[in-house]
């Protein structure tokens, strides 16, 4: 296996980006972030990747910042933030695999991703209050998930939970056992590839959109512009033409 911090695969339209640091739990190090984002900016590029999958080698999904290396400096000049814009403002879904425990940064990186599915063994902790510090930029994303009570005892109490447990509060969509988790993965990859690339980057948009929109008029007058645009497109009569004709749409990947 290759001894880069992170390794990329694409096939049949899927980009799958696996976290290759084992010996460190996958931690979090500029290194490993530069790779994931020169990767997520490739995958998004190239109009032949329809999904990205987020994976990592195991014992661990993701252990969080690398503790080794942490300094105010450090924790400065590592672009967190970056790494969670271009998986959830990008236009393709991204799809976390995990198979290892997740803590920290690699919970933050759980529920960044637009779906994400669990072996049912996994373990997931907000473990940052254990060692003096608080899951600061990961709140960004884990709180729009979760209940507010359900953070403040995950965050408070530095405890370890279990895969069902990070599903019951919406950190992670769901937990299946570890056998079938890579079946689970490749039938939902199967479905998202179906749908047309700029209707999905339109349906992920709305999910961070609408919420934040004014007020319903404001709502319904913007989405009813957006429905016009999409129905309109070369896409949707694309869509329409293969439906009529039972057969594939173009956009699926045949190889």
């Amino acid at each position: 296996m290759s001894d880069a911090p992170l390794l990329v695969e694409t096939t049949r339209g899927v980009a799958t980006l696996t976290l290759n640091r084992p010996d460190n739990r996958n931690a979090l190090s500029p290194e490993l972030l530069n790779a994931l984002a020169d990767a997520f900016e490739a995958a998004t590029a190239d109009d032949a990747v329809r999904v990205i999958v987020l994976t990592a080698v195991e014992p661990a999904f993701c252990a969080g910042a690398d503790l080794k290396a942490a300094s105010s400096d450090v924790i400065a000049k590592v672009d967190l933030p970056g790494i969670f814009d271009l998986i959830q403002l990008g236009p393709k879904p991204v799809v976390g695999r995990i198979s290892g425990h997740c803590t920290g940064g690699g919970v933050g990186l759980a529920a960044a991703c637009d779906i994400s599915i669990a072996a049912d063994d996994v373990m997931f902790g907000f473990t940052e209050v254990r060692i003096g510090a608080a899951p600061a930029m990961i709140s960004v994303v884990c709180l729009p998930k979760m209940r507010r009570g359900d953070a403040l005892e995950l965050f408070l109490s530095g405890e370890k939970v279990s895969a069902a447990r990070a599903a019951e509060v919406g950190i992670i969509n769901r937990a299946v056992p570890r056998d079938p988790l890579d079946a689970a993965v490749a039938g939902l990859v199967a479905k998202l590839v179906r749908g047309g690339p700029s209707a999905l980057a339109a349906a992920k948009r709305l999910v961070f959109d609408v919420p934040d929109m004014a007020d319903r008029a404001t709502a319904f007058a913007e989405t009813q512009q957006r429905s016009i645009e999409l129905f309109t497109s070369p896409e949707a009569a694309e869509g329409l033409s293969a439906f009529r004709e039972k057969r594939d749409p173009s956009w699926v990947p045949t190889e």
